[in-house]
């Protein structure tokens, strides 16, 4: 063979070694979800695993798991921690059976007016500390939180204020939430989200806590309730990315600055786009006959000191969720929320 035939085969063998290595992911993260990819958080969260995959030119590659495909939404947590997956991407509030704690990660039911608030106390308030306190003895690293924005409370009835609560019987997840609603006087009524339709149109209940102004629009809850709060004072359930600690501290530095800087972009878009949803949602509220209600600031803080009544009992379960709920109040005296 020639000289340069040689040197030709040598050439294009060494380019066809560098794009193979430019294009194996040298870390793969396993990560399951409880969104669906046809939802709007299920999009972005497309563009966070696209983001790192850009961000590490294919070093970092995201295997996605949509819908809890792997294992069921609750199990999602424990499937990470014991390497059946790597990270979470699902809610705290499915691991309050291990400790209370977990309630103040995933919701703190009427501590926070805006996610914006929230975001802050997580980032720069103390709370990723407080987080990672908790979930390092379960073998996990949190990274951070992803929230839209504040779920509207629907009704058959009027909701001006919190006096609307009284005798109020409406479809309520188990937990915290019933206790704070109950201490006002309303009858939550803990059933499945599935069953929430059927039981406003025989009148089993009078409203339902199921989710944002935008969401409650496309499942066609307005078809039903003709009364809405907006924006939302109750409920505002934030969702995670927390890592294996091994697969976390596996990763290089840079790897995890990509990651961590790829989650803020998802977490600022989380509450751009449910902000954008939810204003196209309140602009159809009037042709659909729904009239939406914004609580006066004496109201929510009326709601705002319920609910930390509630806190004071859940802190009462655990040492953790006795740190969390320090972590929160602090920071609400903070930032001007609280006396």
């Amino acid at each position: 063979m020639k000289l340069s035939n040689k040197l030709a085969m040598t050439t294009a063998l060494g380019f066809g070694l560098l794009a193979s290595a430019a294009t194996a992911a040298d870390v793969t993260l396993r990560i399951q979800t409880h969104q669906g990819t046809n939802t709007t958080q299920g999009r972005l969260i497309a563009n966070f695993v696209d983001d790192i995959n850009v961000m590490t030119d294919g070093a970092v590659e995201v295997e996605m798991f949509y819908s809890s495909a792997v294992v069921a939404s609750a199990e999602t947590f424990d499937a990470a921690a014991n390497g059946i997956i790597d990270c979470d991407m699902t809610n705290g509030s499915y691991q309050t059976g291990k400790n209370p704690a977990f309630q103040f990660v995933a919701d703190t039911m009427g501590g926070y007016d805006t996610p914006m608030q929230y975001l802050a106390w997580v980032n720069f308030g103390g709370g990723r500390e407080a987080i990672n306190e908790l979930y390092s003895s379960y073998n996990m690293h949190f990274v951070g939180a992803q929230v839209g924005g504040q779920e509207s409370l629907n009704s058959s009835k009027p909701l001006p204020g919190i006096e609307a609560l009284d005798a109020f019987k409406f479809r309520s997840p188990p937990g915290m939430e019933t206790e704070i609603f109950q201490s006002l006087g309303a009858s939550p009524i803990v059933m499945d989200f599935t069953e929430i339709f059927t039981a406003l149109e025989t009148g089993i209940i009078d409203g339902a806590d199921a989710s944002t102004l935008a969401v409650n629009t496309s499942l066609g809850i307005y078809d039903i309730a003709k009364h809405t709060t907006y924006p939302g004072f109750h409920s505002m359930s934030s969702d995670q990315l927390a890592c294996r600690t091994d697969v976390w501290e596996g990763l290089t530095p840079s790897q995890q600055r990509v990651i961590e800087t790829a989650h803020k972009k998802l977490m600022a878009d989380y509450v751009m786009v449910t902000m954008v949803e939810n204003g196209e949602a309140l602009a159809k509220m009037p042709e659909m006959g729904v009239t939406t209600y914004d609580w006066s600031a004496e109201d929510r803080a009326q709601f705002r000191e319920a609910a930390k009544g509630a806190w004071d009992e859940w802190a009462k379960k655990t040492p953790e969720a006795a740190q969390m709920v320090e972590s929160h109040k602090t920071f609400l005296k903070r930032i001007g929320l609280s006396d």
